[in-house]
């Protein structure tokens, strides 16, 4: 069985102070919970205080993105490396809206999931088509070439120790989520490209999280799905309670 992961990407929102008490009201509500894995993502200028703030608790700290090199002249860049040293072990990669506004492509994801495994960072290397893509049939063969792009030079070694999130772009910040069998059916089809590239034993190790307007509401139905084994979460990430009660969901 495949442990559930639950992460909550806070994208660009909480100051220091915001993220601190965040990170300490999610570790009051679910740090001893340990039937899920679960992860928070701040801003990186936040990460080194959320970090110390949930320091020795299960709650995993990651980051936003990263940089593929480990130092030089890239300003504005923040390495795998520099993350890791600030309290992060864990990093969204490949997110949709970075590749929406900020130029990401398949050749930079393979980039940077290398980057973060010479780091040590557990990636999450996010997936998914937008609303045109889907209304002409698309879908698979988006979500083909992000898998095989991401994974094209990752040893079997590291792929296991990574992390695929299904985000269909139509849904983040929408209001909209994919039905769950709208979900477990790309899910299902990332498994298939997983045992194509490396084999069945792998397709069924590797955790596949659906992002994409994850709420307490309906977390449970798409938990329920074979092939979701967790949630990349957005707005609800940001409160205590909605986070809590998608952590819980089961409980």
């Amino acid at each position: 069985m495949r442990k559930p992961f639950m992460a909550g990407n806070w994208k660009m929102n909480l100051s220091v102070e915001e993220g601190v008490s965040l990170a300490l009201g999610i570790k009051d509500a679910v740090g001893d919970y340990d039937a899920v894995d679960v992860a928070v993502a701040p801003v990186s200028v936040v990460l080194p205080a959320v970090a110390q703030a949930l320091k020795g608790s299960r709650i995993i700290v990651g980051a936003q993105n990263i940089h593929w090199e480990q130092k030089g002249a890239f300003t504005g860049e923040v390495s795998a490396e520099i993350l890791a040293s600030a309290g992060a072990s864990m990093v969204i990669i490949g997110h949709s809206e970075r590749r929406q506004f900020f130029g990401e492509t398949n050749e930079t994801v393979q980039k940077k999931l290398l980057a973060a495994h010479r780091a040590g960072l557990h990636p999450i290397v996010c997936v998914g088509e937008q609303l045109s893509e889907r209304e002409s049939g698309r879908t698979q063969a988006v979500v083909r070439g992000h898998v095989q792009g991401a994974f094209a030079a990752v040893d079997r070694a590291l792929a296991l120790k990574t992390t695929v999130a299904y985000e269909p772009v139509w849904a983040i910040g929408t209001g909209v989520t994919a039905t769950p069998d709208q979900a477990q059916e790309v899910h299902a089809f990332i498994r298939t490209l997983l045992a194509d590239l490396y084999d069945d034993d792998l397709a069924q190790t590797v955790r596949i999280q659906y992002g994409g307007s994850v709420k307490p509401d309906n977390v449970k139905g798409l938990m329920q799905q074979p092939d979701i084994d967790g949630a990349l979460v957005g707005g609800a990430s940001l409160k205590v309670d909605s986070f809590a009660a998608i952590v819980k969901f089961n409980g």
